[in-house]
């Protein structure tokens, strides 16, 4: 490689660590206002529905994913430009609000690098590509729906059937598993899921797994295809497991409280899409 393609490299890198990381900005958005939007619309729908009168609520009505601008959720004081700034801002004002001096969570920086990170982790493997292209809009998904399962134990219909729909759609071009896989993916990682959650409901009388497990299971038989569901199934079991018992053991999670099980899902599903047949041959191999 010259000089000059090494410098063109550099450059391609840092653009895409910069958009990167600006998108991750918006994921923090999608992630905290997206869930919002939904409730608002369920109660609209639910006030409709039973015919009673409409709360009123400037703050949710009016929300989406642009507007109001963004505000520090304490003091309500609109942002500069200049506190927008992916992970430097909140370097510079350490963690702290410029205008009432509130925490700032530290998860905004975290998903802005790890949006960061995912990107340039799949560009080492894809390159400029159509398949780098697909594979970065699927994992920044992810990335959303992991952190809001985590925060309201909801996987929105939104996401996870555009990523089932879209997933089919690239691997009608056999961009990462062939058609029929992706096909018997959707269905077998929707059914596996449905079946187990059935079985625990007559057994237990409980409900043990929420639908949109069953959804974003179908999203990665669509991706990946059906021979992955059962390593993303065991990998996620086990990683959901050992983090469970440790929150217990540490007071974090009572015995019957449920815990959400999309992250593990997704995450499991994410490194099977790009590691899935070597592991399945170093297992294999074992």
């Amino acid at each position: 490689m010259t000089y000059l393609e090494i410098l063109n490299s550099g450059w391609s890198v840092l653009f895409l660590i910069i958009f990167a990381l600006i998108i991750g900005s918006f994921l923090n958005v999608v992630i905290y206002r997206f869930p919002k939007m939904l409730f608002t619309a369920w109660r609209e729908q639910c006030e409709t529905f039973l015919k009673e009168s409409p709360v009123d609520n400037d703050n949710t009505q009016s929300l989406n994913l642009c507007l109001p601008a963004s505000h520090c959720p304490h003091c309500k004081k609109p942002l500069k430009p200049w506190h927008n700034i992916p992970v430097i801002s909140y370097l510079l004002q350490r963690g702290k609000c410029s205008f009432c001096h509130q925490r700032i969570s530290v998860r905004y920086p975290i998903v802005e690098l790890l949006s960061a990170g995912v990107a340039v982790l799949l560009f080492y493997f894809y390159g400029w590509s159509l398949q780098f292209a697909l594979i970065l809009i699927f994992s920044w998904a992810l990335l959303a729906l992991i952190f809001i399962d985590i925060d309201t134990q909801l996987l929105p219909d939104e996401i996870t059937l555009t990523l089932l729909w879209l997933g089919l759609l690239v691997n009608s071009q056999h961009m990462f598993t062939d058609i029929n896989s992706a096909i018997y993916g959707a269905i077998g990682g929707y059914l596996s899921l449905w079946i187990i959650a059935r079985g625990f409901l007559l057994a237990t009388k409980r409900e043990g797994m929420g639908h949109g497990d069953f959804k974003l299971l179908a999203v990665i038989g669509a991706w990946a295809g059906w021979q992955m569901l059962l390593p993303v199934l065991l990998l996620s079991s086990f990683v959901g497991a050992i983090v469970g018992i440790g929150m217990m053991i540490l007071g974090k999670l009572k015995r019957q409280q449920p815990m959400p099980f999309g992250p593990f899902l997704a995450i499991a599903g994410w490194v099977c899409l790009l590691w899935g047949k070597p592991l399945i041959n170093w297992w294999l191999n074992m």
